[in-house]
């Protein structure tokens, strides 16, 4: 049920209506007319800009229309007042029973009330973290990956059909350098000292992966040359580190449905297959390009190369594909990767990069639109850096990652829970601040606790309310004498519920999940305003003694809002908490 949704129908039909008697001009477009809350709750339940976007192309004044447009409305019996303000924006109070008919269906659906079909079943693939597999995953990773499985959560609720991906890059040199590394871990354990050095990996996560090399081969590589071991090694190793990075996640509460090889592209002509594919279209050919200003690219030479011609399809320069030794550019399996996802039918692709991927937005978007006509969009979302602190300090580097603070090291510290939470409490493209301390503070300024104890606060009134013989189930409490919640504060509450499946549908559309954190904040300052309320006024309370009915209808109302709670945290991941310890 999406009463802003029900309203706005009210709201066009009444303009259909007014067209009919020839008060407004016939044929309208009503795309633009929005219901929404009104900014200063004092102006009413509900507002609609209807007036102003239709005075220009009706050549009539803004509030003439409003005034027409409240008369009309004033005999839809689910609108108590349409009160019109300024120069024609148009105020609405719904009747008190809409309100509790938001609760009856928050009661009846449960934890689907505000799903969505927005999304109409469409195939969307959100590809996430996708790390080097050369190392546990550290804490940006963290961000990446809370945020995409977050997104892929809301728009699975807003109808679509996803797919969680993870891109593995183990194509390319990087996981030469980790073979390398594990051989001198394996060397270490076989008692020789070693040296870190050209570029190879120093965590102490590498130790038990060079310990469990020997324990597989024995000393068959000892001294050998690099011919003899690197391309086992490298299997080894990579294999090691996904079963790390597998690890990780899990930890943090996020499985993926597919994990694709980058290795699997090279040898196989799917790369030769996607370029050939542009070819096709007349995309690639043999050229030199400008030297760029400022800072080198690594894909740039001064000489012949083969081009792709991305900026037939918005980017600023053409892209190498192939460089001039023949060799591949980084650039061309992503293509043919991408490539493999347009193949395989999905309606939209995802990418969710960090922030040092800025520079590779504008050739992959256009590598896919020239890929699929234009058919696929590709949305690149770029997650910006965290910055950790405890004790009122930046915090240290992890020793056994080496160089970074892991995955693994956050989630130790304060638990899943509190680290999907607080990653999402800003926008994917802010940076973002992560005090150890703060999160784990049990008050209102640390929204991760301000929302579970909201949710905890309202099975303690189950419990009690079951203890004393009250009938709590969701279907019982639906059929309660709503008609009793008739306080302010208590309309509030129902209000912020009715706004949760509009918010659903503007975070899915808009692919931001941090929207559902600031809506759950909100909701859960209505509740516990609601309860604070009850301390000097007897009548607000949610248990009420000798009077079972009014229980059930204020139970009702505090179920509702955990409905919401229970639903928005599963979005983001987060279990909701029973109780607060």
């Amino acid at each position: 049920m999406n009463l802003f949704t029900e309203i706005r129908a009210a709201v066009v039909q009444a303009l259909d209506v007014l067209e009919a008697e020839g008060k407004l001009p016939a044929g309208l477009a009503h795309d633009n007319v929005t219901v929404e809350p009104p900014r200063d709750p004092a102006h009413g339940d509900m507002a609609t800009n209807a007036a102003m976007v239709l005075a220009k192309p009706s050549g009539l004044k803004p509030r003439d229309i409003a005034e027409a447009l409240a008369g009309q409305l004033a005999q839809d019996p689910r609108i108590s007042s349409a009160e019109v303000a300024g120069p024609g924006f148009l105020n609405l109070r719904l009747a008190e029973g809409e309100w509790h008919e938001v609760l009856r269906a928050a009661l009846r659906a449960g934890a689907e009330f505000g799903r969505s079909a927005m999304g109409q079943g469409r195939r969307v693939n959100v590809e996430y973290v996708s790390a080097n597999p050369t190392g546990p995953l550290h804490v940006g990773h963290t961000r990446g990956a809370v945020f995409g499985d977050a997104l892929a959560s809301l728009l699975d609720f807003t109808g679509h059909d996803v797919t969680r991906e993870y891109y593995i890059n183990d194509g390319g040199a990087q996981v030469d350098t980790l073979a390398r590394s594990v051989y001198l871990r394996y060397l270490e354990a076989h008692g020789q000292s070693v040296a870190f050095e050209d570029g190879t990996y120093p965590g102490d996560y590498l130790i038990a992966v060079g310990e469990a090399l020997k324990a597989k081969v024995g000393d068959a590589y000892v001294d050998q040359p690099e011919d003899v071991w690197l391309a086992e090694v490298r299997e080894f190793a990579t294999d090691a580190m996904m079963d790390l990075i597998r690890a990780d996640l899990k930890a943090l509460g996020v499985e993926m449905d597919v994990f694709y090889s980058e290795k699997s592209l090279y040898g196989t002509g799917r790369i030769e297959a996607a370029l050939s594919a542009l070819d096709a279209k007349g995309l690639i050919y043999e050229g030199v390009l400008e030297p760029p200003k400022g800072k080198t690219p690594e894909d740039w030479e001064p000489r012949e190369q083969t081009l792709f011609k991305s900026t037939a399809h918005g980017d600023d320069v053409d892209r190498p594909v192939r460089k001039s030794d023949g060799g591949w550019t980084y650039f061309a399996p992503d293509i043919a990767y991408h490539y493999d996802k347009v193949s395989r039918g999905f309606d939209a692709l995802v990418d969710v990069f960090g922030a040092d991927h800025g520079g590779y937005v504008k050739r992959m978007k256009a590598a896919v639109s020239a890929l699929s006509d234009g058919a696929v969009p590709l949305d690149i979302k770029l997650t910006q850096l965290v910055r950790l602190f405890k004790n009122g300090e930046p915090f240290k580097m992890s020793k056994r990652a080496g160089t970074f603070v892991t995955l693994r090291d956050v989630v130790d510290l304060v638990g899943a829970d509190v680290t999907r939470f607080v990653m999402l409490t800003r926008k994917n493209d802010a940076p973002l601040d992560f005090d150890f301390d703060k999160v784990l503070e049990q008050s209102r300024d640390n929204p991760v606790f301000y929302v579970q104890y909201a949710h905890a606060r309202v099975c303690s009134v189950l419990r009690k309310a079951a203890q004393a013989g009250i009938d709590v189930s969701d279907a019982s409490l639906a059929d309660a004498d709503l008609s009793i919640l008739t306080h302010d504060a208590e309309l509030a509450l129902a209000r912020k519920i009715a706004e949760w499946p509009r918010l659903v549908e503007i975070a899915g559309r808009v692919s931001e999940p941090h929207r559902v954190a600031f809506y759950l904040f909100e909701l859960a300052s209505e509740l516990h305003s609601l309860w604070n309320r009850g301390h000097d006024d007897p009548a607000l309370r949610f248990l009420q003694e000798d009077d079972r009915d009014a229980s059930r209808a204020k139970i009702a109302l505090a179920r509702s809002a955990n409905v919401v709670i229970s639903a928005g945290l599963g979005i983001l991941g987060v279990t909701p908490a029973q109780e607060m310890r």
